[in-house]
């Protein structure tokens, strides 16, 4: 009895610098964007957002 192994050759498409720093460059952008955008927000601002998201799950709060 003869067992016959066959192996696929995948290759993989090459992926440029570019293609890899881009959305990294994007990412770290809107992250930070977020980080100083809630940052600067006043504390009112925040638990009123939170609040309305609370309602808008159905989920009681008060």
């Amino acid at each position: 009895m003869s067992i016959q192994t066959h192996t696929a050759t995948v290759s993989s498409p090459s992926v440029t610098l570019e293609q890899r720093v881009v959305p990294a460059v994007l990412a770290i952008m809107m992250g930070l964007g977020l980080i100083f955008s809630v940052g600067l927000v006043g504390s009112d601002t925040i638990h009123n957002a939170a609040h309305d998201v609370r309602h808008s799950m159905t989920f009681p709060c008060h």
